[in-house]
């Protein structure tokens, strides 16, 4: 069959080819313009953590801020934490109770509504690292009896926004959990240290009380307060590798880096020792009594620089923990919608009574191929 024969059939049944479809148009025009949910649905987007090479564990125990904490690394790696962040149950009950939910999706319960509304949630990721987020509101048959439109579009940005103070909180529990952590280990060092000081002040107190003071050289005072600053970077990058390990797989670089500058540093403390013969030479003009002063002045020294740095960090560490800072940055917040996004009432219309004018065309062709088949027999039969 031509072109010419589809043409000629299509003009000689031309007016059921033109009434079938537009009426097919108009019933798929009121059905889904009246009857038909409408679906709403509003994007906010979250920029990437940002990347700071004095973030995770160091920087916790350095005092820096504990954003940095979660935004290490790839910017793509965090930004698909966030997203698996925002798919868990945790946020989704929380988007839930804020905006009741469960009565929108008719569900039974909180853990019923979180499963319609996982599947209702859209996430995205750019090769920028910032994550999309929209979820799909979706409204009653004969929405504009059985709903309200204006507050189905402020409510599906309300959800989109939720959805950030959830991944937000979230965050703050994390970091509040890490700072506490942190506080309550240098706390516990903070009291060995204390009961080591008050030691050796008692022991250096009732030397000098039993003797009288003597001057130590300047030489011997410099090489204890070499020993005092030596010890103090000792012991804070010990309370490093100890909190690293509880975060850290034993072969991280980071990890390794750490103790790697450990050895190093106790090293050079080994090598500031009293029976060291460098270490003797600053006490080559000073008498026995008083390389026992130098000896519980060095450990008093050390101790009291300790206790002061661990008292700085435990104070940091407090204020950290209660520190009430955003760690999610938003780029655009959701914004009510100003139309829907489906159904597509035009559109699908035009296509419907497209499909019903194609569907019938096709009908006439099948038929008008059957007819000639018939006649071509009979022809054929009687010839």
């Amino acid at each position: 069959m031509t072109y010419q024969d589809i043409i000629h059939i299509a003009i000689v049944n031309r007016k059921k080819l033109i009434v079938y479809p537009c009426i097919a148009f108009v019933m798929l025009y009121v059905l889904l313009r009246f009857v038909y949910p409408v679906s709403y649905r509003s994007e906010v987007l979250i920029l990437p953590p940002e990347h700071s090479q004095g973030g995770g564990l160091g920087g916790l125990l350095s005092g820096q801020d504990l954003a940095n904490i979660v935004t290490t690394g790839s910017s793509n790696v965090n930004s698909q934490l966030y997203m698996e962040e925002l798919k868990s149950r945790t946020a989704g009950l929380y988007v839930i109770k804020k905006n009741n939910l469960v009565k929108l999706y008719n569900a039974k319960n909180e853990i019923e509504a979180f499963g319609k509304l996982s599947g209702n949630l859209e996430l995205d990721l750019t090769k920028e690292g910032i994550v999309k987020l929209q979820v799909v509101i979706t409204s009653s048959f004969l929405p504009d009896i059985f709903d309200n439109k204006s507050a189905l579009k402020k409510l599906s940005a309300d959800v989109s926004n939720s959805y950030v103070e959830a991944l937000d909180i979230i965050n703050r529990q994390k970091l509040s959990s890490k700072a506490k952590k942190a506080r309550e280990y240098i706390e516990s060092q903070l009291d060995i240290t204390k009961t080591s000081l008050d030691s050796v002040e008692f022991k250096l107190a009732e030397f000098q009380k039993n003797n009288k003071t003597i001057s130590l050289p300047e030489q011997v005072k410099a090489a204890i307060e070499s020993a005092s600053q030596l010890k103090t970077e000792i012991v804070k990058t010990e309370i490093d590798i100890n909190m690293a390990q509880s975060n850290m797989s034993a072969d991280n670089k980071s990890l390794q880096a750490l103790k790697e500058k450990l050895q190093s540093l106790r090293s050079q403390y080994n090598k500031m020792g009293v029976s060291n013969q460098d270490y003797m030479l600053a006490f080559k003009n000073v008498p026995d009594i008083g390389k026992q002063l130098a000896v519980l002045m060095r450990e008093v020294s050390i101790q009291n620089e300790v206790y002061m740095m661990l008292r700085q960090q435990y104070y940091r560490e407090k204020i950290q923990e209660n520190r009430d800072i955003p760690t999610v940055d938003v780029l655009d917040e959701a914004i009510p919608p100003l139309s829907s996004f489906a159904p597509r009432t035009l559109f699908s219309s035009a296509l419907g009574g497209l499909t019903v004018f194609l569907i019938m065309l096709l009908g006439y062709i099948l038929a008008e191929k059957k007819t000639i088949f018939v006649k071509y027999q009979e022809l054929k039969k009687n010839g």
